[in-house]
């Protein structure tokens, strides 16, 4: 199966790398430089050492030699401490600060004037002072303020350290406010494997315009001979689910260059300005590894057409944001080697200035596969699952028309979990069948019906599936169902043998008639009409509007577009008001036509309609051969 998405290592790196060369260790710049690191550091030194000279005087006052000399006199020294003329002494009681100051004191210093001629050492043995060999005020030593004082310095410089990494990292998704972030890194995937177009099937006419891009990245030489030019960017549009993700890693693992991807989403943040940063760090990124692949999904995030909605807030970020990516790609230039993919399913809403030759150049349209296509898609997807000899992925393609490749992805996945439910060491036909069923009419609910109405979900489904079946060229009835799934109280499946490309006006109404036979028959049979029909009037409803408002096939309106193709918008706004009522008179009046049809033909019917009807009540489940011999109608060969 297709490799995952490398994740991301950084949630404020809104891109993921893949076979990228390792990015070479980046150097943390101190902010102010390592000169305003020691700078700062002698400031800090210098006052710490004068804070410490203030506290390491403690609260000892400095007397005068007077003043020692009467307390030695007086008996209330008890012990001093001397060092040249520096005298440290501690009284016995205390006495009050001199000159004003408030407190009392014990322990003291003095200095001895170098002219007295008293007789100290007398006065000191005569009162019983104790001359100590250590000073009487304990100080620090140089080493322990020298250690103090270093002490907010080396905190400074952790401080310092700290700032400068988380500044290297980028702090916060502001896109760098404190400094640049590091390039991105590498992802290497599990086992070493990338990507190729062996993992890609169904789409070969795609592979076959994109062959070009690898083709160029593998030889630019030859393009730059001839003077010819690669598109700078290729969009490929498509429904979801059609492997345009897949598709792009693809071409970078072809072509063995670096692949960053991102979506567009990501890129947006409530700080404007954010989304322009990042998109000027991915491709500075991709340049420096060139030739490399930048992969922008969903691109019509930040690619819808500018000034729509102008005025309501809330924009700027958005267009910011595209108007640096256009920025970027016309700053490329063919030497570079580095082409933007971008993938779409909304074509249509993008900026006209990014899908111009220049920018997004080259439009590549990628649809849900034909049957071969399925089937290739089914055995890559299957390679690692064990299947048994009897499985027949031909036929599973066959049933599964307009499936896309996710589609049939989860298709494969779902029966190897049936398999491994029911312990089996295979997966066979059977699960690959129920698990189709699960994923086209839902999984079954156990509700228990009363009888009444499991008799009127039989007649509508019967409905369903006779006028089906008796309508020429509509899609054969492969399966009908009065057990629950899904949100439906029964289900009836109907898929042509064929892929069909285009519909004309009586296959269309043919399928309206059929998504109204459901009410048809309760109305024949019951003579009233349930809620049951709520999702088939939906069907009935959106391909009558197609047919008048789009498709031409009414003759009031004429041959052409009252409605646009997408149905979110207000669709007021493409034809007058005149135009628009002639719409809706038109649907009715098919729709009505239809439903006449449709019970016209039942009442015809009856008895096969009953047949039908009882078979589902005894059975519940009617294969596609069980249910046309219930009707008496004969199978038509199938198509090839």
């Amino acid at each position: 199966m297709a490799n995952p998405v490398p994740p991301r290592d950084r949630t404020d790196q809104p891109w993921r790398s893949e076979g990228a060369p390792p990015s070479p260790p980046t150097k943390k710049k101190m902010p102010g430089g390592w000169g305003g690191l020691i700078l700062t550091a002698l400031i800090v030194y210098l006052i710490a050492n004068i804070a410490l000279s203030f506290f390491n005087r403690g609260d000892e006052p400095t007397i005068s030699y007077t003043e020692f000399d009467k307390q030695v006199t007086a008996g209330n020294v008890t012990k001093i401490y001397s060092k040249g003329d520096a005298i440290q002494g501690e009284l016995k009681s205390k006495q009050p600060k001199p000159d004003g100051e408030k407190g009392d004191y014990t322990k003291f210093r003095t200095q001895r004037p170098a002219f007295a001629d008293d007789d100290l050492w007398a006065q000191l043995t005569k009162q019983g002072v104790t001359v100590t060999a250590k000073p009487v005020v304990e100080e620090r030593s140089f080493l322990a303020n020298l250690l103090i004082s270093l002490a907010p310095m080396l905190l400074l410089i952790l401080l310092w350290v700290f700032i400068a990494r988380r500044m290297s990292a980028g702090m916060g998704g502001a896109g760098g406010m404190l400094g640049r972030k590091a390039p991105p890194k590498p992802v290497e995937l599990e086992g070493g494997k990338r990507t190729t177009f062996e993992d890609v099937a169904g789409i070969d006419e795609v592979e076959g315009e994109l062959n070009d891009v690898v083709d160029f990245l593998k030889n630019p030489a030859a393009y730059r001979a001839m003077g010819a030019k690669m598109p700078r960017g290729v969009l490929l549009a498509g429904p979801p689910g059609t492997g345009k993700t897949l598709l792009a890693r693809a071409v970078a693992g072809e072509a063995g260059v670096p692949f960053f991807s991102a979506s567009a989403s990501e890129f947006i943040e409530m700080i404007v300005g954010v989304g322009a940063s990042r998109v000027r760090e991915l491709f500075a990124e991709a340049r420096k590894v060139a030739p490399a692949i930048i992969f922008i999904d969903e691109i019509d995030t930040i690619g819808r057409a500018r000034g729509a909605g102008a005025g309501m807030g809330g924009h700027d970020e958005r267009e910011q944001t595209l108007n640096q990516i256009l920025t970027e790609m016309d700053g490329f230039t063919g030497s570079e080697g580095v082409i933007v993919l971008a993938a779409t399913n909304r074509a249509d809403v993008l900026d006209p200035a990014l899908t111009r030759p220049g920018r997004f150049d080259r439009v590549v349209h990628v649809h849900s596969p034909d049957r071969e296509g399925r089937e290739a898609i089914l055995r890559i997807h299957t390679r690692q699952i064990p299947l048994a000899e009897s499985v027949d992925l031909t036929q599973v393609a066959r049933t599964t028309p307009g499936m896309t490749g996710a589609e049939l992805a989860n298709l494969a996945n779902e029966a190897a979990l049936l398999a491994v439910k029911r312990r089996q060491n295979t997966v066979t036909q059977t699960d690959l069948s129920e698990a189709l069923e699960k994923v086209q009419l839902g999984a079954e609910r156990p509700l228990v019906m009363p009888e009444e109405e499991r008799r009127r979900t039989a007649y509508h489904e019967s409905g369903h599936a006779l006028l089906g079946m008796l309508q020429p060229g509509a899609d054969p009835v492969r399966k009908v169902t009065i057990v629950p799934r899904g949100r439906a109280l029964g289900v009836t499946l109907s898929t042509p043998d064929v892929d069909k490309y285009a519909h004309t006006e009586e296959y269309l109404r043919g399928r309206i008639i059929g998504a109204l036979g459901g009410m048809a028959a309760e109305h024949v049979v019951f003579g009233m009409v349930t809620t049951g029909a709520e999702s088939d009037l939906e069907q009935v409803t959106n391909i009558a509007r197609g047919m008048v408002g789009r498709w031409g096939m009414s003759d009031r309106i004429g041959r052409l577009t009252a409605i646009p193709s997408d149905a979110q918008q207000a669709y007021g706004l493409s034809a007058a008001p005149a135009t628009l009522d002639a719409v809706e008179h038109e649907m009715r009046r098919i729709v009505d036509e239809c439903y006449e049809s449709a019970v016209r033909q039942l009442r015809e019917n009856r008895g096969r309609l009953d047949a039908l009807a009882v078979a589902l009540l005894e059975n519940e489940t009617l294969e596609e051969a069980d249910a046309y011999r219930a009707a008496g109608i004969p199978r038509l060969a199938k198509e090839d």
